[in-house]
């Protein structure tokens, strides 16, 4: 019966007419101060494994098999998660430059959103960053451009959503009748990818609304709430962990 309904619901996003144009292109770019360099980290130290081989997907040439300079993050509530570096960095201390870097953003994130996080693959190249397959893909050469643009930290929220949310929430029945019943997206982009991006471009926004919401205008967070409550709703109720942002 369960399977049935969800089909159901599927069936229904996806042939139903949403009401309204969604109010973003895409939802990294509504806010840079969301979460910001100056935020805490759960970050706790790292440790150099040395060079050994990894398959490491990057989106200048596909899946590669590289000697990868290999370290082992840990974080204060205990998870471990291995930093991949691309060879092409030269030695160990330039690739240990990139892997703390990285390890401190990965820190601000929400426990929710590492818990699924096992590895991350660190490249050179402007090419954007990648969720999924328990990883944070990352290209250092985009990192400058959403640097610039302050959305580096946002990014991140966006693409761990993808690691750590898409496999247990996108096809939950409860979550696609969220959708049904806020009868449009937050925007252009989850509207073009619904099963694929509405969960990343929604999550951000929720942590905006109910976690950061003094940090954003007034008229950002009624135009969220107003779109997708629904979808708010759902989040608040599934009892993530967020504490880091309490601190």
């Amino acid at each position: 019966m369960k399977k049935l309904l969800l089909l159901i619901a599927l069936s229904l996003i996806s042939t139903q007419s949403f009401c309204k144009e969604p109010p973003f292109w895409g939802t990294i770019f509504i806010d840079p101060n969301i979460v910001t360099a100056e935020d805490p980290s759960t970050f706790k130290n790292i440790s150099y494994k040395g060079q050994s081989p990894r398959q490491m997907y990057d989106r200048r040439s596909s899946w590669v098999n590289l000697q990868a300079f290999l370290f082992e993050a840990q974080f204060e509530d205990g998870s471990i998660i291995e930093m991949q570096v691309n060879p092409e960095f030269k030695d160990k201390s330039m690739a240990e430059v990139e892997a703390k870097k990285y390890a401190f953003l990965i820190g601000q994130l929400p426990a929710v959103l590492r818990k699924d996080i096992q590895t991350s693959w660190i490249h050179k190249g402007v090419n954007p960053f990648g969720g999924g397959n328990n990883n944070i893909l990352i290209h250092t050469g985009q990192t400058k451009e959403y640097e610039e643009d302050g959305i580096l930290e946002e990014t991140l929220i966006h693409e761990a959503s993808h690691t750590s949310l898409d496999s247990y929430h996108a096809k939950n029945y409860a979550w696609q009748e969220a959708q049904r019943k806020d009868n449009h997206f937050i925007s252009g982009y989850a509207e073009e990818n619904p099963m694929r991006e509405d969960i990343a471009e929604s999550f951000l926004t929720y942590i905006a609304v109910n976690h950061r919401s003094d940090r954003i205008s007034p008229k950002l967070k009624s135009t969220i709430l107003q779109t997708i409550p629904n979808r708010i709703k759902y989040f608040d109720n599934q009892n993530f962990d967020l504490s880091i942002y309490s601190k």
